[in-house]
């Protein structure tokens, strides 16, 4: 696995967890610096993931509630929120990552750890939020 991959796969972790523990994922990231569980320290790209979902949690979940059709954030998967999420973050704020690599990325994660319909509402919703980036200000 590559070690973007990776750093995206913990990040994914540390979003989950926070959720499922009803925590905030940066003060989990911030207690997983501090403290690490792994022998592995987290990578700088997980670290970004985490506080850039953290920072613009409201918007990004905004725009997931507007362009998911049918689907209400409480009832999707929680791993597929967390997908969604971090996918979200990096198609519509890392200018470093081109959209389709980082839909790519989130579409794989989902097909590895998520429902078999997740992969396929994972990159409908990815691509569409690709789509309106122009218009979003």
């Amino acid at each position: 696995m590559a070690a973007r991959t990776k750093a995206r796969k913990r990040a994914l972790d540390l979003l989950f967890e926070a959720e499922q523990r009803g925590v905030d994922a940066a003060d989990l990231l911030r207690e997983r610096l501090a403290k690490p569980v792994t022998e592995h320290p987290l990578a700088e790209l997980t670290a970004d993931l985490v506080v850039g979902v953290s920072e613009r949690r409201s918007e990004i979940d905004e725009l997931i509630t507007t362009y998911s059709q049918g689907w209400s954030l409480q009832r999707m998967p929680a791993v597929d929120r967390a997908i969604i999420r971090l996918g979200a973050f990096e198609v519509l704020y890392s200018p470093d990552v081109p959209e389709n690599v980082a839909i790519s990325e989130w579409v794989s994660m989902a097909t590895e750890l998520s429902t078999d319909d997740s992969p396929r509402f994972v990159n409908g919703l990815l691509a569409r939020l690709a789509e309106v980036k122009p218009t979003l200000a």
